[in-house]
């Protein structure tokens, strides 16, 4: 049973009746956040796929912003009349776990709770995971330099793509004047791209793995050039 005086819980009953008509007024007054209508009639955007995907992205982030604070007002609604309920039925003031009267001092700190500090339900974020990050830590930690075994596209060769247009020892930003040429900029500049032997840029192999075949390109003709290939290994 509420320890509760009859001026204790009307105080309370005004502040809830208060407070839920205030969150009543004001999800009217801005149409529920703004997601009353859709969002291309909100942005006012004909297509929301069109030239400017980064004004959308702009929209969809405030969109989902809105979506958070409707919820949070939602969820304080349902709390008030939860509790404006209670007050009805008599209930209110007594915690819905343990059944002991509810201090008075917590109430005029929440007057919408129907636990004890003790029972109260709490919303603890998870720290867990995806699985995939375990394999995937530290990022490109397995690829980021052509000195593990995986031999594709990797962090390194991104940042070479990036690079080649220009970095501080470019010719725009050389103190060297005898630098006149974006050939040799940055790390490894000549390292080929996406593979790491030059045999591996030529050969080719169907999905199942047994049809080989050689592609004559430009490292290929490098290859033999050099001596490091056997022109009599291959089929006419």
């Amino acid at each position: 049973m509420t320890d509760l005086t009859a001026v204790q819980l009307s105080e309370l009953r005004a502040r809830l009746e208060t407070e839920k008509r205030r969150i009543e007024e004001r999800l009217a007054n801005n149409e529920h956040y703004g997601l009353a209508g859709s969002q291309r009639d909100e942005s006012g955007e004909l297509s929301t796929i069109d030239n400017h995907p980064a004004d959308v992205a702009t929209e969809t982030f405030e969109r989902a912003k809105d979506i958070a604070l409707l919820e949070q007002e939602d969820l304080r609604l349902a709390r008030i009349t939860a509790a404006l309920a209670a007050m009805d039925n008599g209930t209110y003031g007594v915690c819905l776990a343990s059944g002991q009267p509810i201090p008075y001092e917590r109430l005029q700190a929440i007057p919408e709770t129907l636990y004890s500090v003790e029972h109260a339900p709490r919303q603890e974020l998870s720290s867990n995971r995806p699985v995939e990050e375990e394999f995937l830590y530290p990022p490109f930690g397995r690829s980021s330099l052509d000195e593990h075994e995986y031999n594709g596209f990797d962090g390194e060769d991104a940042w070479q793509i990036v690079e080649s247009w220009g970095n501080s020892d470019s010719p725009a930003y050389s103190e060297n004047r005898d630098v006149d040429s974006y050939d040799y900029v940055g790390i490894e500049a000549g390292e080929p791209d996406g593979y790491v032997e030059a045999i591996e840029s030529f050969l080719a192999t169907d999905i199942t793995g047994s049809q080989v075949s050689v592609i004559r390109n430009r490292e290929y003709y490098n290859y033999m050039e050099n001596d490091e290939g056997d022109h009599g290994l291959e089929s006419s």
